[in-house]
């Protein structure tokens, strides 16, 4: 799938991979070394996340139901546990410095097209 900003038009993604069983939820990006740039990982349902046995550093995208941008985490690190914010019900993992680079702000709207 394609993550895009529908204010901006910025694409966030080209290459973002589904989590929507338990077991893919449960794997999600443990083992990767890294995340390329253009790729991640959309979970859900889901609320927060935590970088346990992750070996890079992260950007995570809150989303509501509607797609509404709800948080922003920057860099999360590894072994950090991640923000709840209220209102989400998924996130999208991305290589750091992703959000800052496309300047996403709480209230856009985050589209997932096939």
């Amino acid at each position: 799938m394609k993550l895009v900003i529908q204010e901006s038009g910025e694409r966030l993604g080209d290459h973002i991979e589904c989590a929507y069983t338990f077991w893919r939820r449960l794997i999600g990006l443990v083992g990767r070394r890294s995340l390329p740039s253009g790729y991640g990982l959309h979970i859900q349902p889901c609320k927060s996340v935590h970088m346990f046995f992750m070996a890079c550093d992260l950007d995570v995208l809150h989303l509501d139901k509607s797609g509404i941008v709800v948080g922003l985490e920057h860099r999360l690190r590894p072994g950090a546990i991640g923000t709840v914010f209220e209102g989400t019900r998924s996130v999208v993992e991305l290589p750091a410095g992703t959000l800052a680079a496309a300047k996403v702000e709480l209230g856009q709207t985050a589209i997932l097209e096939p």
